[in-house]
C-alpha cells in the first residue's frame, strides 16, 4: 500500500502562486507515476501533469502548460506542482494520485490518492 499526503493549497488572489506538495509514504518503490488532478463543484475529475516515479519524464495537460511545473525530490518521496498565474477558473479541490503499472491522463487507472487539498483564486 501507499500512502498519499497533499498540503500547501490556500486562498491566492489572481495572478498569484502556490507550491502543492504530495508526501508519499509505504511501498513507494511499486510506483511507475505519480499525478495531479483536480476537481471544481459540478465538474469531472481533470488531469493537470504527471511525473514518473524516477523524475526523468513530465507530461502536462494544454490548459495548465507553461503556468504550472511538476517535480520530485526523491530524498523526501514529495512531488510538487508549482502553481503560477493563478486564475479564478483554477479554483478547485487538488489531489495527488500514484499508479504502479501506467502510466496515463486518466483517473481511472490510478491506484491511490490523496485526501486533497483546496485551492481557491478570487479575482
Amino acid at each position: 500500500q501507499v500512502q498519499l499526503v497533499e498540503s500547501g493549497g490556500g486562498l491566492v488572489q489572481a495572478g498569484g502562486s502556490l507550491r502543492l506538495s504530495c508526501v508519499a509514504s509505504g511501498r513507494t518503490f511499486s510506483l511507475r507515476t505519480v499525478a495531479w488532478f483536480r476537481q471544481a463543484p459540478g465538474k469531472e475529475r481533470e488531469f493537470l501533469a504527471h511525473i514518473t516515479w524516477s523524475g526523468d519524464n513530465t507530461y502536462y495537460a494544454d490548459s495548465v502548460k507553461g503556468r504550472f511545473t511538476i517535480s520530485r525530490d526523491s530524498a523526501k518521496n514529495t512531488v510538487y506542482l508549482q502553481m503560477t498565474s493563478l486564475k479564478p477558473e483554477d479554483t478547485a479541490v487538488y489531489y495527488c494520485a500514484a499508479a504502479s503499472l501506467t502510466t496515463t491522463t486518466f483517473p481511472r487507472p490510478y491506484d491511490y490518492w490523496g485526501q486533497g487539498t483546496q485551492v481557491t483564486v478570487s479575482s
